[in-house]
């Protein structure tokens, strides 16, 4: 879409106006505008205002904005932001460029010194019209050196969805629509699947040109970064749709959309370990960053199915043999200790440690590894951390940095410097249950050719199977029991409590499988891995796919 009107969006605005002439609810700026603070006496000029707005110059202000927005003043409109220089331009160029007109805005109650309101306006091109709706809000603040009353200028004043530097754009498409389709050929649409809304567009982008469709006549928002996909508002006439293969599973990604919902911040993605193939990936809240996919964060104790391949590759421990877990201990200065100080009594199983997330049983062994690297590195030969993966849409692939002392021995525990999204989880998980990394993907690798991500070499079948069985422990009677109990077929998970700097509660992770499908979560700020990742795990696993 990167052709057609251009509307530089300085500070990201999204103001609906047509040729200087405004049809909404407001009429022209009276004598009243330009400062947002009414009229003054000459001692009242003289003294710069201070504190909060007050309900007054709150609905003044605003008012005054509205009004000046819809009649297409652009000038009268600017003086009432904080950003004159900034806003200006921007108000100024709707009607002529964006082609948008006879705009109602309908402010709502003020919420302290925020006022929500509605835009209706039309979108008129080349003989075409529609027309365009959608809720924003704006914030009044106190002018730093005037002290009047001002809104505060920046991208979500005028629509949620703008950006800074981001750019207004009607006109013809440079980028056929596409059609994207799940596996079995039924259309995904972010009607249907908000948490693809992101994905769909950046398909679009890479492929829509190469997928036999035509361009069409819309309305989109260009953002000031070219490796970002547009995002389109509006369709003025349809162009011939391209069809662009998934790999996703229709079903699997609606169980996914609904577990995300049930939190107010969680992400969630599956994976098919026999092929790598993407079945899903929700986000809620949906922006137009991808936690789920882009996220990097640590992921507590899930990341011990890698250690625990670690420690079985060199022989330090087998799933059945004896292993100490101690209430604390203390590595290098640096003290450990378990959840609630629990401690395992002696003759206790690896098995047993590993499905109860036992972080002590995990760092006494640090220095038999005699190797600082040893994360790091089979982060990346086994697991395929850090290889630049090309899954069809805009990834990160996790990072494992080698560390000494105290922070490498948080990493072994999923602390510390190691940084995951939902989707390496679940790609960690798929490679502990074959043996070998199979790099996702989103879109079937011959539809581009695309280079995919390779590992050095693979788990031995020995560690493999170890791994496979304490997950399945794990889900028949550790931590994850209550979370996996609903969940069917050849079964196993992990737990994860990740500790946040300045945060009270924990991030709560979950990682799992069931048969040929793998998927992991995080939920911000929900605790236990087991009582909030886990659930929106265990519906994703029980869809299928």
């Amino acid at each position: 879409m990167r052709s057609g009107a251009k509307v530089a969006v300085v500070g990201g605005a999204f103001v609906l106006v047509a040729g200087g002439i405004g049809y909404g609810a407001y009429s022209m700026l009276g004598d009243s505008g330009g400062g947002g603070g009414g009229t003054q006496s000459a001692s009242e000029s003289s003294k710069v205002r201070t504190g909060p707005p007050s309900a007054e110059e709150i609905a003044e202000t605003s008012k005054g904005f509205f009004e000046a927005w819809a009649a297409g003043d652009a000038s009268a409109a600017a003086l009432l932001t904080n950003n004159e220089s900034g806003a200006e331009p921007v108000l100024a160029s709707y009607g002529e460029d964006a082609r948008i007109g006879k705009v109602k805005i309908t402010p709502g109650p003020a919420v302290g010194t925020k006022v929500p309101y509605t835009v209706k306006a039309t979108v008129a091109y080349d003989g075409k019209s529609k027309p365009l709706s959608y809720a924003s809000e704006l914030t009044v603040v106190r002018g730093l050196t005037t002290g009047k009353a001002l809104v505060d200028w920046a991208p979500t004043v005028v629509h949620p969805q703008l950006t800074e530097g981001a750019t207004l754009r009607t006109g013809e498409s440079s980028t056929p629509t596409i059609e994207a389709v799940d596996r079995n050929g039924e259309e995904l649409t972010k009607e249907k699947y908000p948490s693809l809304g992101p994905i769909l567009d950046t398909l679009r982008q890479k492929y829509g040109a190469t997928s036999g469709g035509s361009a069409g006549i819309e309305t989109w928002i260009e953002p000031a970064d070219e490796t970002q996909p547009d995002v389109s508002l509006l369709t003025l006439a349809k162009g011939k749709p391209g069809k662009v293969q998934t790999t996703l599973d229709a079903g699997a990604q609606a169980a996914a959309e609904r577990a995300v919902k049930k939190y107010a911040e969680a992400s969630v993605v599956a994976v098919k370990p026999s092929t790598g193939a993407i079945r899903a990936v929700a986000n809620n809240p949906v922006t137009e960053f991808n936690a789920a996919l882009q996220g990097k964060q640590a992921p507590g104790s899930t990341l011990k199915i890698m250690t625990a391949a670690l420690l079985l590759e060199k022989g330090l421990v087998t799933a059945n043999g004896a292993t100490e877990c101690p209430k604390d201990v203390l590595y290098e200065g640096n003290s450990f200790h378990n959840l609630k100080n629990f401690a395992l009594p002696d003759g206790s199983t690896f098995t047993q440690s590993f499905a109860r997330s036992c972080n002590t049983a995990f760092i006494k062994l640090i220095d038999d590894t005699k190797d600082d690297a040893a994360l790091p590195k089979i982060a990346k030969d086994v697991f395929g951390i850090g290889l630049d993966w090309k899954t069809g849409v805009v990834t990160t692939d996790g990072s494992v940095p080698e560390e000494v002392g105290g922070v490498a021995a948080a990493q072994y525990i999923g602390q510390g410097t190691v940084q995951m999204n939902a989707l390496n989880m679940a790609s960690i998980t798929a490679t502990a249950m074959t043996g070998t990394f199979t790099q996702p993907v989103i879109v079937p690798q011959p539809l581009d050719d695309r280079e995919l991500a390779r590992a050095a070499r693979s788990l031995s079948p020995s560690v493999t199977q170890q791994l496979k069985t304490m997950m399945r422990a794990t889900a028949a009677w550790g931590t994850g029991a209550k979370a996996m109990a609903s969940v069917g077929g050849d079964k196993g998970a992990k737990t994860g409590s990740a500790e946040v700097d300045g945060q009270d509660t924990s991030n709560s992770w979950f990682t799992g499988f069931s048969n040929d499908l793998a998927a992991a979560a995080v939920v911000q700020t929900g605790g236990h891995g087991g009582d909030a990742a886990g659930p929106v795990v265990a519906e994703v696993l029980k869809a299928g796919g």
